[in-house]
């Protein structure tokens, strides 16, 4: 397992909140929030996310405000320089991903291309 600067991918404190809500409701202080890219989606790429305990190997651990995201290298590659941010609003609510690597995202913003 490797651990990696939080510069590599960050997330907002709103998020950091909203992920550490999840845990204490799911009674689980093991989970970390897993975010990571599959093929689909309107644009081509979409973003995945899971509560998991699992670490692989290979996954890196981002840990900012006493929360922690993991992510494969694959997706990191996809993700590098981005932030996560957690939305509520009239539609609903959802981790969204402001990506600087995406040359397009659907309306929704959950898939994407490069």
């Amino acid at each position: 397992m490797k651990k990696k600067s939080k510069n590599y991918l960050n997330f907002t404190d709103t998020a950091a909140k909203k992920i550490k809500d999840l845990i204490i409701i799911k009674n689980n202080y093991n989970l970390k929030l897993r975010i990571y890219i599959t093929g689909g989606g309107c644009s081509g790429f979409q973003y995945q996310f899971i509560f998991d305990e699992k670490i692989n190997k290979d996954d890196i651990i981002i840990t900012q405000s006493d929360v922690s995201l993991i992510i494969d290298p694959i997706s990191l590659q996809y993700l590098y320089g981005g932030q996560i941010d957690y939305l509520e609003n009239l539609e609903g609510s959802k981790f969204i991903v402001s990506n600087p690597n995406a040359k397009n995202t659907c309306g929704c913003g959950s898939s994407f291309s490069i």
